[in-house]
Formats: C-alpha cells, structure tokens, sequence
C-alpha cells in the first residue's frame, strides 16, 4: 500500500500561546486516534524547530562531517510529521485535511515512490 508523508513547515505556523497550542495537540491527537483505529498511521512527531536541531551531517571525501546544532539554509524547515499508508490519493487527502483542520495551519503531502515494485 502507497505511503504518504503529511509535512508541515514551522516558518507556517504563527506564534501560539500554550493554552493555544494545548488545544491543537488535543484536536490532532483526536486525528491521529481515528488514523489509529482506521489502520492507516505508520508514524509521525511533531513541535520540531530551529531549535531541536541537534546536529547536520554531510559527505566529504567518502567521510561523514558533523556540525553541531541547526544547519538551515533557508528559514524554511520541518515543523512536524506523519506518515500514513493509504490505498490512494484520495485517501491521503483525507487525513492530511483532517490535520490540516486539527492544526489550523497548512500541511504538504508527499507520496513515497515504490523503489522496490513486485511483480504480480
């Protein structure tokens, strides 16, 4: 079955106070329950920022290189995520308008390609 990844930016979420941001942790955990109970949820976080970027990595001559902290080029950067497995598009646009709804704030889809198809 296809996977989906639902993605949100943090640059598209507005400051929140906590009672605020309580209130979306509750209505999208609702959301997720429902994905729970239909067999559709794989995994998914959230509250990522600038801040919980604890360290980047890159190649350098065949080698791994470590730089501490953030290592953002532009502002833009992941906020949260979940991934789903859904039969089809359709399906996925349901649960990321769900979440979309739950949070108040846009949410982007990705379909994963099938890098290993099987032949029936």
């Amino acid at each position: 079955m296809p996977e989906y990844l639902i993605v949100f930016n943090d640059e598209w979420v507005p400051e929140h106070t906590m009672e605020e941001l309580e209130h979306k942790r509750d209505t999208s955990m609702a959301v997720i329950e429902e994905m729970k109970s239909a067999g559709v949820y794989v995994y998914g976080n959230g509250a990522l920022d600038a801040s919980t970027a604890l360290f980047s990595v890159e190649a350098k001559n065949g080698e791994p290189v470590f730089t501490d902290g953030p290592y953002v080029e532009t502002k833009e950067h992941l906020g949260g995520f979940c991934v789903i497995e859904a039969p089809d598009e359709d399906a996925a646009r349901y649960w990321a308008g769900r979440l979309t709804v739950a949070l108040d704030w846009p949410q982007e889809v990705h379909r994963f390609p099938d890098m290993f198809p099987t032949e029936e």
